[in-house]
């Protein structure tokens, strides 16, 4: 019985795991509050939404696939060894790039819980703000193990309620579905391109998921996995938009309005716990990532790690710019901020990581006396 436990255990962490992970560090902020698929698929139209969540999927899967690879073989888990691999001494040319997406995403995580709160509570909007960065400094505190464990079965929670939200989409406007047109407006397929590169730039922060790992297989099942789970949400979301299509396109937390529209408290209450609970997570998620670089910088020069303390003032340092940030408005903040980000992120990571990582792997098997 322990055995199969154990067994169970270890195709979690294998397999399952590592695209949670990826999942919840991709869902807060724009995503967690339906923004971001609006503004990367439902503009292209029912046909042209799907097209696009499809190309974002096969990206995520491929990239995050070599990635899981590469640090297994080369035993690196944190993302500035991780870049060395395939950037060498430039790899803190990712880290630019980083720093400014994930001050990004939780500046978009900060101006959505502020506007939720200011809307359901009729409160000022930075309290709901302040309550959700000190959160995530708190999680980040007690470290990696707390953070993996609570990342992957908030996932189970946030899954359980959009199935939810979603069967009382299609059941109470369902005369609405069969009303809208089949449409694919020009541009889906650059914008599923953007989401993906701008999405899979979380990859490298969250290769501790990746250390359960122990072969290519593995790796590549683990990466296909995790880019169907990572783009689940995005699909149902979309297909519950359609319904409502176009007036949900201007909404600045698309779901929400949805839940408003729905007119069942219940359920918009459960998704309120749930969006907070994911803001607070991908918030964590995210930081976590920064953590584990500062925790390798500092073993390099002395051999031990960073105390919590340190890593709870480092995350209170990265929410307060970001709490900064979030007063630029949420519809901006995912419009231009991550398009933009997007194409830094292919140059950067997307070409070299398939191009000089992938001859590093073959440099590796080549050599290998198995090889």
């Amino acid at each position: 019985m322990a055995d199969r436990h154990e067994s169970m255990l270890n195709f979690a962490r294998r397999y399952l795991i590592p695209g949670a992970i990826l999942q919840s560090v991709m869902i807060g902020g724009g995503y967690g509050t339906g923004r971001e698929v609006v503004e990367y698929f439902s503009n292209y139209g029912t046909m042209g939404g799907f097209y696009s969540v499809l190309i974002a999927a096969v990206c995520i899967a491929i990239v995050f696939a070599v990635s899981l690879e590469i640090s297994c073989v080369f035993n690196v888990f944190d993302y500035r060894n991780f870049f060395k691999v395939f950037l060498g001494r430039f790899w803190f040319l990712y880290e630019i790039l980083a720093i400014l997406l994930f001050l990004l995403i939780i500046a978009v995580i900060a101006s959505a819980a502020g506007q939720v709160l200011q809307a359901e509570l009729e409160i000022p909007s930075f309290m709901g703000t302040v309550v959700m960065l000190f959160s995530v400094v708190v999680l980040t505190f007690y470290g990696r193990d707390l953070v993996v464990l609570v990342l992957a079965y908030w996932s189970v929670f946030l899954y359980a309620v959009f199935i939810v939200y979603f069967i009382a989409v299609f059941s109470i406007f369902q005369d609405s579905f069969t009303g809208q047109a089949s449409t694919t407006e020009p541009g889906w397929f650059t914008s599923g391109l953007q989401y993906a590169f701008y999405n899979m730039a979380g990859i490298p922060l969250i290769l501790y998921a990746a250390r359960a790992i122990e072969t290519r297989q593995q790796a590549l099942i683990a990466g296909i996995v995790g880019g169907v789970i990572a783009m689940i949400p995005a699909l149902l979301l979309h297909v519950s938009f359609i319904s409502q299509l176009p007036s949900i396109l201007g909404a600045g937390l698309p779901v929400y309005e949805m839940f408003i529209r729905l007119d069942q408290d219940w359920l918009k209450i459960g998704y309120l716990i749930v969006l907070f609970g994911t803001f607070i997570e991908t918030g964590a998620g995210t930081i976590q990532g920064f953590v584990e670089r500062f925790d390798g910088w500092w073993s390099d020069r002395t051999g031990d790690l960073l105390s919590p303390k340190i890593h709870a003032t480092i995350a209170g340092a990265i929410v307060a710019l970001a709490g900064i940030l979030s007063q630029v408005g949420i519809i901006d903040l995912i419009a231009k901020g991550y398009g933009t980000l997007a194409w830094g992120f292919m140059i950067l990571y997307i070409i070299p990581l398939l191009t000089v990582g992938i001859w590093r792997l073959y440099v590796v098997d080549r050599d290998s006396p198995d090889g």
